[in-house]
């Protein structure tokens, strides 16, 4: 039984516990994730929980303190059928949970009514549910690149930005469960590279195979370690096993969302990232200006970035980079800095 195996099996056991639909949820949360706004509208994403909100990491707590954190942030009490309305910059559109809790719409929102770099909307319950009565509100914060900015960036997160050891599952599991957005180690030279590479107006977008339940904690590592803070577009821990084509479909949002914007692609050579930029440079020409992939591999000589590269038949350059350095320099030789 592998790691995803585990863990799916896991929650739905959490799931399958006796049902709670009928009762007032004492925690009644409306959870919204960074969204992000541009010329094609604005994409929203969040959760409604019946949870309390989590704790704040601190510098000195220990490991038992930053386990409780993450373990609450994946035995959650989702509320589906919950009547909610999102609106951004004037623009109010109604959705309604899925059975995980989670809502996802596209506002058709005017690009100039939006501000940048940041827009607040809200989400709202529209009407009773369970006992819980209006008014039940979050505030949202949407991502909107201005008009200045060259590129943006979309990229990976574990390996990439975040030392995880994904291929190591042992010590990716220590780490995501004992650690915390205070104690978690980005790369070398990654956090500078990426603030000049943003250049206080290029967008980043963080597109991970990571659950939803990371969200929090990924956006503290992000705030903490002073990284372009940007969307961080995940993914539903019980969908599909085969994770590729989600990613591919978060990347291709981004793209379509910001036509105006060429973009650059950075991930690891760990799973599957140089295999789903490759399509992605292929489905859309001209919009990518280079791949970067950090090698991470326990095996450098596997062959399976080689499979893609030497078959690279694009005028895209794609870099395999032995660290942030090597991204750097081959990012100002064309340009990017």
């Amino acid at each position: 039984m592998d790691l995803q195996r585990i863990v799916v099996a896991a929650e739905r056991a959490w799931e399958g516990r006796p049902s709670r639909r009928n009762r007032t949820p004492k925690h009644f949360r409306i959870e919204t994730y960074l969204a992000h706004g541009g010329p094609e509208g604005t994409v929203v994403r969040g959760r409604v929980l019946d949870n309390p909100l989590e704790s704040e990491a601190e510098e000195d707590e220990g490991a038992r303190a930053a386990t409780r954190r993450t373990l609450g942030n994946f035995l959650t009490n989702e509320l589906p059928g919950v009547p909610l309305r999102v609106t951004v910059a004037g623009t109010s559109v109604e959705v309604t949970t899925d059975r995980e809790g989670y809502f996802l719409l596209r506002l058709p929102t005017d690009r100039a009514a939006l501000t940048s770099p940041w827009t607040e909307g809200r989400v709202e319950l529209v009407e009773a549910y369970r006992g819980i009565d209006p008014p039940r509100s979050a505030t949202l914060q949407v991502r909107v690149p201005d008009a200045s900015a060259r590129f943006g960036l979309v990229s990976d997160v574990d390996d990439t930005v975040l030392v995880t050891g994904v291929q190591r599952v042992r010590q990716m599991l220590v780490q995501t469960f004992t650690g915390s957005a205070l104690t978690r180690m980005p790369f070398p030279g990654v956090v500078e590279l990426y603030q000049d590479l943003a250049a206080g107006v290029n967008p980043v977008f963080y597109v991970s195979s990571s659950p939803w339940n990371l969200h929090s904690f990924l956006v503290g590592f992000l705030k903490h370690r002073g990284l372009p803070l940007g969307p961080v577009l995940l993914r539903d821990l019980l969908g599909t096993r085969e994770g590729r084509e989600q990613k591919h479909e978060r990347i291709r949002e981004v793209l379509d969302l910001h036509p105006d914007l060429p973009f650059v692609l950075l991930g690891d050579s760990g799973e599957k990232d140089p295999q789903v930029y490759a399509d992605i440079v292929r489905e859309h020409p001209g919009r990518v200006l280079a791949v970067y992939i950090r090698e991470v591999r326990l095996d450098p000589g596997d062959g399976r970035v080689e499979k893609v590269s030497d078959a690279w038949d694009h005028d895209v350059p794609f870099v395999l980079a032995a660290d942030s350095d090597a991204v750097r320099r081959h990012a100002r030789s064309i340009g990017l800095l």
